[in-house]
């Protein structure tokens, strides 16, 4: 049962990881080449809850489910990359405190 609950937890991260992305590519439709940006960002948005959907098979939704909080760690990285956007302190300890979150919940072995 433990590996089936870490399968569901990877799953939700690659999930969160293709939501972020999929969203940065609709923030690039605003500038450039907007029909093929808003179409990646669409498929990579899709596969993301596709792998959510294969993610609640192997866990708990109240503990996967939180899980995709660390998309926000990943839309600041690639805000930082990709925009140029800075990177306050603030934003750091939130990431941290996300982070300190999401490895307690996957510490709970409720699966």
């Amino acid at each position: 049962m433990k590996k089936t609950f870490n399968k569901g937890i990877l799953l939700m991260i690659v999930s969160a990881f293709l939501t972020a992305n999929g969203q940065l590519f609709w923030k690039f439709s605003q500038t450039n080449n907007k029909l093929i940006n808003i179409t990646i960002g669409f498929l990579l948005y899709g596969f993301g809850a596709l792998f959510m959907i294969f993610a609640f098979k192997n866990g708990e939704l109240s503990v996967l489910y939180p899980l995709m909080c660390i998309s926000y760690v990943f839309a600041l990285i690639n805000g930082y990359i990709f925009l140029g956007e800075t990177i306050s302190i603030y934003n750091l300890i939130g990431i941290l405190i996300i982070i300190l979150g999401v490895t307690l919940l996957g510490k709970e072995n409720k699966v």
